[in-house]
């Protein structure tokens, strides 16, 4: 013992921790789930278990705001035992869970019936609710009832759910704000989309190139937009979904400048992939909203440096082989597993120089733990944090494998890719999820929804007196003895 009154479950030695500012060597302690100490070798406590990890980074663990698990209704494609797998590989310690699902979390008894089926995760977990034309009328409930966000597709995508209305995601955002949750946005223009799909189809259309015809950059650009227009009307906090996109960064910067309460993701895909991977990936690429030119990516790395891209989040969207490979490119689900290989993708960038590690953490842990709430408790290598952890080895390298993928859904446009840069170890509260690149199996149903840690800033709700709840209540009464 070194003066310390307490004995740690487990010790990490001989690693360099990372922050978003900074590295240094230094030993950390775990101690019931948290992180006790972080220091030299000689403060470290008596311990359980020593892992030796020399030689290799300790990252706070990956928070993916935007996955997709598809139970319940959808298990032949993933389910939550599987996608969490895949997180615990990835070096991702949380994820926030899509509606679309089916049936969609649209109300209590769907989130119940959604609780219920993440009890087999692997990692800790938040869950979105859906924000619809038609539940309008639940979304206090399912405030009440413990979602952690909110989804608005204000675009088709898997599912098919009707995008709503302006006036509901309006109505909708008022209801939101003053819970403070952010709204995640599905930003695309359903009716210029549905319109130029169907005009393409008739001209005979079917090839890949296609569905970026159908999208164009002008139905992000917009979306955004429109979004940000009444979450600054109503003060509610809104997250830009998949980033694709040069034309969207606008809108998203002016409305940072605006001081609209907005985030924005972008995916992998979106950077490490454009319009001439098409030709030699088919139908494996579509996704929605679709990778775009180089151009895009280059914007879109550079809005990553600068701050008015957020974070890193992958739309983990899978589905079977079959499901994905099709001669028509509009038969073709769209989407593809991501949560296991985002992490290694990204260190892959480290590792050539496009990015410090330092900045990585704070792109794929400090910034989405700050914008969903979960912050200080996730998100960082400190005492009295949990203790969410991925040890990274940057001279391993590995190959990209679909046939080895943890995800049901085995198909990845990154098929063959060969990575510098690899999470060897995953632990969620302080406990190997994934050991030395093996899923630790016993750990499914070790993950946690994050409800009780989630605190999100007080909402600055505005343009209360006008929201659609306050006039249907008609003019306030005039007082006896008012005057004009």
């Amino acid at each position: 013992m070194t003066g310390t009154a307490f004995i740690a479950d487990l010790v990490l030695t001989g690693g360099t921790v990372v922050t978003s500012k900074s590295r240094f060597k230094a030993d950390v302690a775990m101690k019931d789930g948290l992180i006790a100490l972080v220091g030299k070798p000689s403060a470290m406590p008596a311990a359980k278990e020593v892992v030796d990890v020399s030689g290799k980074f300790i990252l706070p663990g990956a928070i993916d705001v935007h996955v997709h698990f598809r139970e319940p209704g959808y298990t032949h494609k993933e389910d939550w035992r599987t996608g969490s797998a895949a997180a615990a590989m990835g070096g991702t310690t949380t994820v926030f869970e899509m509606p679309n699902t089916h049936p969609p979390t649209r109300s209590v008894t769907e989130l119940r019936q959604k609780q219920q089926a993440a009890e087999k995760s692997h990692v800790d977990y938040g869950i979105y609710g859906l924000l619809a034309e038609d539940n309008i009328g639940e979304l206090q409930g399912l405030i009440d009832g413990g979602v952690n966000a909110f989804k608005c597709f204000m675009g088709n995508t898997f599912g098919n759910l009707p995008s709503p209305s302006t006036g509901a995601m309006l109505e909708g955002f008022e209801i939101i704000a003053p819970s403070g949750l952010r709204i995640s946005l599905h930003a695309e223009t359903a009716s210029i989309m549905a319109w130029r799909q169907k005009r393409l189809m008739e001209a005979g259309r079917n090839d890949p190139l296609a569905h970026i015809a159908a999208r164009p950059a002008i139905v992000a650009s917009e979306a955004v937009s429109r979004a940000a227009e009444l979450a600054e009307w109503t003060g509610a906090r809104v997250h830009v979904l998949h980033i694709s996109s040069a034309a969207e960064l606008r809108p998203l910067a002016d409305a940072k400048a605006r001081g609209v309460e907005i985030t924005g993701e972008t995916c992998p895909c979106y950077l490490l992939l454009d319009s001439r991977d098409y030709a030699r990936l088919g139908s494996v690429i579509r996704v929605n909203p679709p990778v775009r030119e180089n151009s895009d990516s280059v914007a879109i790395w550079q809005a990553l440096q600068s701050g008015v891209v957020d974070m890193i989040a992958t739309d983990h969207a899978p589905h079977t082989p079959a499901e994905k490979s099709k001669a028509v490119i509009w038969d073709a689900d769209c989407g593809f597993p991501g949560v296991e290989t985002q992490m290694p993708l990204m260190l892959n960038q480290v590792a050539a120089g496009r990015i410090t590690l330092e900045h990585y953490v704070k792109i794929s842990a400090e910034n989405p733990a700050r914008a969903f709430g979960l912050w200080p408790a996730k998100g960082r290598i400190e005492a009295g944090a949990h203790a969410d952890i991925a040890v990274v080895d940057m001279e391993r390298t590995e190959t990209i494998e679909a046939s080895r993928l943890q995800s049901r859904g085995k198909v990845t446009p990154f098929d063959g890719v060969a990575v510098t840069g690899v999470p060897v170890h995953t632990l969620v509260r302080g406990r190997f999820v994934q050991r030395d690149r093996q899923i630790v199996t016993e750990t499914s149903g070790w993950g946690r929804q994050v409800t009780d840690i989630q605190r999100m800033p007080p909402a600055q709700v505005r343009n209360a007196d006008q929201t659609l709840a306050a006039v249907l209540q008609g003019p306030a009464p005039v007082t006896a003895g008012a005057t004009a």
